[in-house]
């Protein structure tokens, strides 16, 4: 159930947080994979993959902000990144161990990530900050910026429509609290370019089948250590 004109949620970090942990087996079970062969995710993950590597000269953390049911930080692995997911939900944290014993999980906000300063050479958020209220977006980016280390590179993934904000009350027979923030891709642009964050190459996919919405794509880096100084 939906309301598009209902107010956010004021804890929208705990709304977050127990909405995706009542949630969580059935989510997993539908999405085990949520990536499928898509060719344009997979090829974005593979070129994100390759700019790490080549940025970090192969050693280099990479994190999975909002990673779910843990596939796309096993994606990341098996292309050759050191890659661990963070998730709000303690509930799909523990279902992503369950999935994939051999990686890192652990709980966390992308609102404040336990992570050093300028440590990761690459960061994912794919349909994580879709749950970011505008007002705390820049301040999430702003996170990523300092988490990166120079040269670092992010790639968001989100429903791309404008100014389209959704508040779900239920989902698969539970009752939750869930807000979605749908932007452009000029809108995340800006964000990620007010962030310190320059963008590199931006894709978007069109609706498809019963869709209501098109994906948007977003790859940016942050200033290398020469830049910096210069």
């Amino acid at each position: 159930m939906t309301d598009p004109n209902a107010a956010p949620t004021a804890d929208f970090i705990e709304a977050t947080r127990s909405s995706y942990d009542a949630i969580a087996p059935a989510y997993s079970a539908e999405h085990p994979d949520g990536l499928g062969e898509g060719p344009v995710e997979t090829g974005l993950l593979t070129a994100f993959a390759e700019l790490v590597r080549t940025a970090a000269a192969g050693e280099a953390q990479v994190a999975d902000i909002g990673s779910g049911p843990g596939y796309v930080t096993a994606r990341l692995n098996a292309l050759g990144l050191q890659a661990f997911g963070i998730d709000i939900s303690p509930h799909m944290v523990a279902l992503a161990r369950e999935a994939h014993p051999q990686l890192r999980f652990q709980v966390g906000s992308m609102t404040s990530l336990d992570v050093p300063d300028a440590t990761l050479g690459g960061l994912i958020a794919l349909y994580s900050t879709i749950h970011i209220p505008d007002a705390d977006l820049p301040g999430v980016l702003a996170e990523f910026h300092r988490v990166l280390r120079p040269g670092g590179y992010v790639l968001l993934a989100f429903q791309a429509s404008e100014g389209e904000h959704i508040h779900m009350t239920e989902r698969y027979g539970q009752d939750i609290s869930l807000d979605y923030y749908f932007r452009t891709p000029a809108e995340i642009t800006t964000h990620l370019t007010e962030a310190g964050l320059s963008l590199y190459a931006q894709a978007r996919i069109e609706p498809q089948g019963q869709q209501k919405w098109g994906r948007a794509f977003a790859l940016a880096h942050k200033a290398a250590a020469s830049s910096l100084t210069a």
